[in-house]
Parts: C-alpha cells; structure tokens; sequence
C-alpha cells in the first residue's frame, strides 16, 4: 500500500514537472538495447540541448516519475521516500529545467505501459528490438501480447512526433501500423531510412595478441554515407543504438557530420558487451547486465568473431521466458558448441545449454555446470591463460558480474566498469 501511495504522488508531481517545463521526451522501449540506445542517443542530442537521460535502467511505473523529477531510487528506506517526495515538489519551483528527457520504459507484465503511456506523450518513441522470444514474455500469454503491450508507446506519440523503429526485427515492423507522426527506420535492411553497412571489428596488436578496441562501419542517410568508429563497445547490436540516435538527431533537426563526432564520445554502458582486460593477457567480454535469447545469441556472435587462442561461454540461466526457457536454453547450447572451445553453464536453467553442447560433440571435459556465479568464478580464475577470449552472460538474478570481477586484471576498476556495484547489490545476495 505505501509502494502505491508514493508511486501516485510522484506521478503526480512529475505530470506538473511536464506540464510546466514542456521538455520533449525521448521514449525507448524494446526487449533488447534500451539502455545503449538511451545513452548513444543521449550522446548525440547532448550536443545541442540540455538533457536528462534514465540512470542506470529506471525504466518502470517507478523509475520513469524519478527521473522526470531528477530523483534517485530509496529502495527500501521509508523515510528516504517521504524525502523524495518532499524533493518532488521542489522540482515544481525550479529554475532550470532540462529541454530534453530520454527516458527508458520497460514492460514486466501486461498494464505496464498503460502507466507510463499515461504520464507521458513522447515527441519521439524508439523502438530496439523484441524478437520472437523477447525477455519477460513469462508472464504474457505469448512474445505478440508482449508486443502489443511495448507498442502502446507508439500510440502515446505526438502527433507532430516520430517514431523510431528497428527495420530488421519482423515484430517491431509489424507495429508500425500503430506509429504516430512521421516513421523513420534503422537497420541493415536495403529498406531502412537509416542503413547500417560495413560493419567491422576494430583490432590492435599489444604483447604479441590482438586486442580487440571497438567496432567500425557507416551510416546510410539521405544520400550521405556517415563513418562511426566506436571505441570499446562490441556487436551489432551496438550499430542499431547508434542508428537509433542519428534517427532521433534527425527528428530534433541535428547536423549527421556532428552526430557520428558525438557518437565516437559514446561507450557502451557497463555490462553491455564490454571489453575488459583479465588476468594473465586475456579479455573478457562482459555482458553480465541480463540476458535474453536475442542478446545471448547476439553476444555469441561476437565471441565466434573475437580472435583468440580460446574461446570461452560462461553463461548464465535466462529468466522470465516462461515455456520457452528449455528450447531457447538448447539453442543457445547449438550454438555455443559450434562457436567456444570451453562452456561453462551457471544455475538450473542453464544446464540445458550444457545439455546441448555434449549433445553437439564438445567433449566432455570442455563442458561444466556450475550452481552459482561465485563458484564459476573461482574455477575460472584457474584456467585463464594468454590468449583467451571469455564472454560472460546470464540474467540479472545470476550476478554474472561476479564473474568478471573475479578475472579482471584490474579489478579496482570494478566500480566504474561492471553493473550492480552499488551498495545495496554487494549486500544483496
């Protein structure tokens, strides 16, 4: 009863925020890359305004009153909620205000965007990607209802607005029936407004290995051809949320030349696929923030790509995928083996992809289960050696970052590198 008391009062007070300061919304919805998209297109739209973007993922019926009103989560502390609320009306007397909001909306369960569509009328909505098996369909009947339920954000547009859409993912097509205002489409598609082409990994050579530095491809846009070179970030995925941001600076009116400069600033936010020197020359591949089927297969794409002396999958269970949780844990298991040299499986879940693996003739030795991330890391730390390769994945509930804390090179670096370093996850078991 207080979660919703509170709730309705910060709803409240940041409908008045809107409603007084009028700053255009960017709405960014989708299964997968929300957050990089959040912050590639923050990048690219802080050149000319002044924003506020979603901190970390406040994407919820919760996190979306926060950040319009520019507060921080009291997780379990009550009097820490009466002084957010305190804080709120203060919002409504400010003098400065931001122009831009990019804010990240996510759906766990059918009504959920009913709330946020309500508080909010974007002047753009992006929509990443959502696949045939998107993350938290458990508690929908099938992957369309979870469809139908991120594209009511599409109908919340402006009618002045644009809608921002992934031209590759067949379910975020079929929703553009529902777009509002004028569609722009991204993608590798010959279709799309903006096309992703080229794509490449970027490599150097340091103490006789190739280090992996970033990626590189261009952008396709209204005759022009836009070079982006991305340090630090791995995957295709990360050329969709930099298409998706030169889509948004086109519908505010933005110079191309200076979005691609704003877009090499960009980095991709912690857990998400990122590069990071591990112990004894190896490189690990963190994307520990979450997991779904698109993103893990996306993230094995990646490390099929890597060059390496070993490739090595520690992967995690994949949560809330209800009924489709043993199938999409065996595809991941194919594809793995076809891919890593070593995978190691973490949680109940899990162990189908290790299933899998031995079933596609990796040897026996090569496969291990493990119950917990804390174990598999410290097996890990025993066989690292020059050369390797290790992406690291799972969803939230596994604290896959664990993992990668317990093998990066320099691991006082973890603060600023990993997911769920704050205080109230180290407690958290």
């Amino acid at each position: 009863m207080l979660k919703k008391i509170v709730i309705f009062i910060l709803r409240w007070e940041a409908k008045s925020a809107l409603n007084k300061f009028h700053p255009r919304v960017v709405a960014i919805t989708g299964s997968v890359g929300k957050t990089s998209a959040k912050e590639a297109i923050a990048a690219v739209l802080g050149l000319k305004f002044s924003i506020r973007k979603s901190p970390k993922s406040y994407n919820s019926e919760l996190g979306v009153p926060l950040t319009i009103l520019g507060l921080s989560s009291e997780w379990q502390s009550g009097w820490g909620w009466i002084k957010n609320i305190v804080r709120g009306i203060g919002v409504l007397f400010a003098k400065n205000y931001p122009e831009v909001l990019v804010l990240e909306m996510g759906v766990d369960r059918p009504g959920d965007m009913d709330a946020m569509a309500a508080l909010v009328s974007p002047f753009v909505g992006v929509v990443t990607a959502i696949g045939e098996v998107p993350v938290h369909v458990e508690f929908f009947p099938g992957p369309t209802a979870v469809a139908e339920e991120k594209g009511k954000m599409l109908e919340a547009i402006m009618p002045e607005g644009f809608s921002v859409l992934n031209g590759d993912d067949d379910v975020v097509r079929d929703l553009a029936a529902r777009a509002r205002g004028t569609t722009f489409t991204f993608g590798f598609g010959a279709g799309s407004d903006i096309r992703i082409s080229q794509y490449r990994l970027v490599e150097t050579r340091g103490e006789g290995a190739v280090i992996p530095e970033g990626i590189a491809f261009k952008l396709d846009y209204r005759g022009s051809t836009l070079p982006v070179r991305i340090q630090g970030a791995f995957g295709k995925q990360q050329t969709y949320a930099a298409a998706a941001a030169v889509a948004v600076g086109a519908a505010f009116g933005l110079n191309p030349v200076e979005m691609v400069e704003a877009l090499g600033a960009y980095t991709a936010p912690p857990g998400r696929l990122r590069a990071i020197e591990g112990i004894r020359h190896s490189i690990i591949l963190d994307d520990s923030y979450n997991a779904s089927p698109i993103a893990m297969h996306a993230a094995l794409d990646v490390l099929r790509d890597m060059p390496a002396t070993r490739r090595i999958a520690v992967l995690g269970d994949m949560l809330e995928i209800g009924k489709f949780t043993i199938p999409a844990h065996q595809a991941m298991g194919e594809l793995a083996a076809s891919l890593a040299d070593i995978v190691w499986t973490v949680g109940p879940r899990a162990k189908f992809i290790a299933k899998e693996a031995r079933d596609r003739g990796m040897a026996a030795e090569a496969v291990r289960e493990f119950s917990s991330s804390t174990d598999a890391a410290s097996a890990l730390q025993e066989i690292l050696q020059a050369g390797d390769v290790v992406l690291v994945k799972g969803s939230q509930s596994m604290r896959m970052e664990r993992v990668t804390e317990a093998v990066m090179a320099h691991p006082e670096e973890a603060p600023q590198l990993l997911c769920r370093q704050e205080e109230y996850w180290k407690r958290k078991e």
